[in-house]
């Protein structure tokens, strides 16, 4: 085991990143389980249109993208090395979950061009937070 004072110290800005890197991932989970869980009948017709035409590769890929993201946001929190691989697990889960969107024509054209921003912020997001994780791991922060 490693004693703790042979670790490079961390700046305070990691910890506010780590954190916010946690509470990304947490609404991404409470998001995919209200996903997953509402009753269609209790959706609006566009709301219900877009579920109907979301392929169930989709939704495995966006499980995927916030389990895994959230064991990389603790990885960060615990400083471990882990969280490089996890957080790029969920950057490719998260390209194959909106590459859905490009590739099946019944959600493109379910979806209006301000829906396709929400997509965009999460691919940047996630690409950021992989991108913290490998710049951490270089500078001997994580373990």
């Amino acid at each position: 085991m490693e004693d703790a004072g042979t670790r490079s110290a961390v700046p305070a800005w990691y910890w506010f990143i780590a954190v916010a890197a946690l509470l990304f991932e947490l609404s991404g989970c409470y998001a995919y389980y209200l996903q997953v869980s509402v009753d269609p009948a209790t959706m609006t017709l566009d709301q219900r249109t877009l579920a109907e035409a979301t392929p169930g590769w989709m939704l495995a890929a966006y499980g995927l993208a916030v389990g895994v993201g959230l064991v990389g946001a603790i990885g960060l929190l615990l400083r471990h090395r882990f969280a490089v691989t996890a957080l790029l697990i969920s950057l490719v889960a998260v390209v194959i979950q909106f590459g859905g969107i490009l590739i099946v024509p019944a959600l493109r054209q379910s979806m209006s061009s301000d829906q396709f921003l929400g997509p965009i912020i999460i691919f940047l997001l996630s690409y950021g937070l992989w991108h913290f994780a490998r710049m951490a791991a270089r500078r001997g922060w994580l373990r």
